[in-house]
């Protein structure tokens, strides 16, 4: 079909695993060093081992990506270069990220090495896919919860690389959004280390409990068709955490259905029953699904209890691929052995031992064909050998192994040299993220309903209110919010998920947020890029969940013209203090986001309303998520089980000179937020000692931090 090639990228958690993806035609794995990968418990190659897989893999032809794809603390981020430069040399096919931290790193420090914006960048969209590429992103990896359509619309529109996932297990939040086995377990899915409480059961409402939360694999056999029409580049296989025959046989048949369909037409497409069953068998944990590519979200993506014999196939092949190559041996009496080989368009020659005359018995020319032809355990195996032999020649058999050995030596550095770079000229180290003078203290909160908004504006010392976009959008907000201003700063908090369906909405409403609103708190880089293309030019703030965990973050977003960020809640005081928090917003107070789900929790266990509000969310130690339901954008927001309390600390919360305090009301009343407010005006305004409160709350991260 005019030529068109689709690739199948395979995960590699292992050689094994890299081995088995090669195998069975795979274009390219994804792989994950020793560090910086976000599965962290996989069986991650040394530095020696990785370098030989980048050989393995370009030798025959492939390529591979390497996972840098978590948050990297201050403290680390300048031992990415030490990292990453062996495999930079050695000519590492590009790199799967989601901290704009090491974007900006690698963009000033390895300008050539290609760049992919993982999934845990949650783009959905054209304008956030159009702003990573500005920014020199190569390839972006939508969020797995957009539509075929919104997908299409990203690749017309951008041209970029686009790569989605095909088969595998599924994330239930937004991926890169998700908190919760952080907060509650201090292992962050931020940091390659989710231990999936998701996976739990959970109930809701007084219902039965069951895994609520527990979406089945996807399996999108039946669709290739479409993404290939699509103009999807890449076909993702999850699983660095599956096994080897896992890998090759899901991999074998991906590969099988996408050339079919390349090669036949649609009109040959049919999945054969026993290659159907074949990819079912291979990984059986929770049924399949063919995920949102067709639907927003549905009960029936949810399996709500284990399969009975939940297993792996382990299996125990052994998997080995040789490149076809041809030979020619010229063996002439006082003339140097020369041996010949050609790789596709590759030629390389070597000489061996003079050629003696033969004394006794010549050498036969079938025999020394054979002996060349005995490529054991290298990367080569011959489809054509010639022999031209003048007159009775003799050579030893050592002497051909050791024509044979240099021959394949010289072909394989000839291959590889292709690949191999230089090391950039210039490298230095920036510290970046540089802040100017001591900011006056600001207090701020984040509004949702009219009456925290009302208990707000009451207080004189809150010079900046966050006012949600539901509450916000409102004629009557704004109407009240004319009358009592007093010269504080307004600012319109945009949705947490900005996808193709909300933006009609905000198109019309345009020029009424840039007239009313000073600025805007924004939660996605798609938001960001709908705002460039509006010409906005008033000032934008980042939420927490546009992570900045290190200085080459704070220096990408003032590049952006991002004057203040919220601080990352999976930062401790010490790495704060470390980072330089003086143009940041802290978050003081407040139930804290752990996660953001396409999917709705009223949906799965009863009717949709469509009518927004919360409903709480029990886990299996009766802990309560309050979860808020966003039906004007279709997703979910569930919040931690205690808010974050740090009144009483506060003597250690100023030390770190943030520019702004911000206080994040979401399930509280009116008078909860007066009263909340009260408390912490005293102890950040007044000096007042603060007890801690009697009811249940949390310290975050604040002290403890994540690994």
């Amino acid at each position: 079909m005019d030529g068109r090639k689709v690739e199948i990228l395979a995960p590699a958690g292992s050689a094994e695993s890299l081995k088995a993806a090669v195998c069975a035609g795979a274009d390219a794995v994804y792989i994950g060093g020793t560090k910086f990968g976000a599965r962290a418990y996989a069986k991650n190659l040394t530095e020696d081992e990785l370098l030989e897989a980048i050989d393995y893999v370009h030798i025959h032809g492939r390529r591979i990506y390497l996972t840098v794809n978590t948050l990297l603390k201050d403290s680390e981020i300048e031992g990415l270069y030490e990292y990453l430069l062996p495999y930079y040399l050695r000519g590492l096919d590009g790199v799967i990220v989601q901290d704009v931290g090491v974007l900006q790193f690698l963009r000033m420090h390895l300008p050539g090495l290609p760049v992919h914006a993982s999934t845990q960048m949650t783009v959905t969209g054209a304008d956030g896919a159009a702003f990573l590429q500005e920014r020199g992103v190569v390839r972006v990896v939508p969020a797995r919860e957009l539509s075929l359509r919104e997908i299409r619309r990203m690749k017309e529109q951008t041209g970029m690389e686009i790569e989605c996932f095909v088969h595998g297990a599924l994330c239930y939040c937004y991926s890169g959004q998700c908190l919760l086995s952080s907060m509650i377990g201090g292992r962050s899915g931020n940091r390659g280390q989710c231990a999936q409480p998701c996976r739990l059961p959970w109930q809701t409402e007084g219902r039965k409990t069951g895994d609520l939360m527990s979406l089945k694999d996807l399996c999108t056999i039946d669709l290739l068709p479409d993404f290939i029409d699509a103009g999807i580049d890449s076909f993702k296989i999850e699983g660095r955490m599956k096994q080897p025959d896992y890998v090759y046989t899901v991999t074998e048949i991906y590969r099988k259905y996408v050339d079919v369909y390349l090669e036949k037409g649609p009109e040959y497409y049919k999945v054969e029953k026993d290659d159907r069953d074949r990819l079912y068998a291979a990984y059986q944990r929770r049924g399949y699904t063919d995920g949102y590519y067709r639907r927003h979200n549905g009960k029936d993506m949810i399996s709500f209890q284990r399969m009975q014999g939940e297993k792996e196939d382990t299996g125990g092949k052994e998997f080995k691929i040789q490149e076809k190559i041809n030979g020619n041996l010229i063996l002439s009496v006082g003339e140097r052995a020369k041996l010949v080989l050609v790789h596709g368009n590759r030629r390389v020659e070597c000489e061996g031992e003079t050629v003696q005359p033969a004394l006794r018995q010549p050498l036969d020319a079938e025999r020394a064909g054979k002996q060349m032809q005995k490529t054991g355990n290298t990367q080569f195996n011959f489809e054509q050998f010639q022999v031209e032999m003048e007159g009775d020649v003799f050579l030893p058999v050592q002497a051909l192994n050791e024509l044979r050995r240099e021959g394949i030596n010289r072909l394989t550095e000839a291959i590889l040299n292709g690949y191999r770079r230089e090391e950039p000229e210039g490298h230095g180290k920036e510290s970046g993220g540089s802040n100017a003078g001591n900011p006056k203290l600001c207090l701020s909160c984040v509004v949702q309903s009219f009456d925290q908004l009302k208990a707000v504006v009451g207080s004189e010392e809150v010079e900046r209110i966050y006012i949600d976009d539901e509450l916000g959008l409102q004629d009557k907000t704004r109407q009240y919010l004319a009358k009592c201003r007093k010269g504080r700063q307004l600012f319109l908090v945009m949705p947490y998920i900005f996808r193709m369906a909300d933006m009609a909405g905000y198109e019309a409403f345009y020029s009424e947020m840039e007239s009313f609103y000073d600025g805007v708190l924004i939660r996605n880089w798609e938001s960001y890029g709908w705002l460039l293309r509006h010409g906005y030019g008033k000032e934008i703030c980042t939420d927490g969940n546009l992570y900045v965990f290190n200085r080459y973050g704070k220096t990408f977003m003032q590049r952006q013209g991002i004057r203040k960020y919220r601080a990352a809640a999976e930062l401790n005081s010490r790495e704060l203090k470390e980072l330089d928090i003086r143009d940041a917003a802290l978050s003081v107070y407040g139930y804290q986001p752990v996660m953001v789900t396409a999917n709705c929790i009223q949906k799965t266990v009863g009717k949709c309303r469509k009518e927004g509000g919360y409903l709480s969310l029990c886990d299996r130690f009766q802990k309560q998520f309050s979860v808020r339901q966003c039906c004007r954008y279709c997703y979910n927001v569930m919040y931690n089980s205690a808010p974050l309390f740090l009144a009483d600390k506060a003597k250690e919360v100023l030390e770190l000179m943030p520019g702004e305090l911000r206080l994040d009301f979401t399930v509280e009343t009116g008078g909860q937020a007066r009263e909340i407010l009260q408390v912490y005006k005293d102890a950040f305004l007044r000096g007042q000692k603060i007890e801690p409160p009697r009811t249940e709350y949390t310290r975050g991260h604040f002290k403890r931090g994540v690994k």
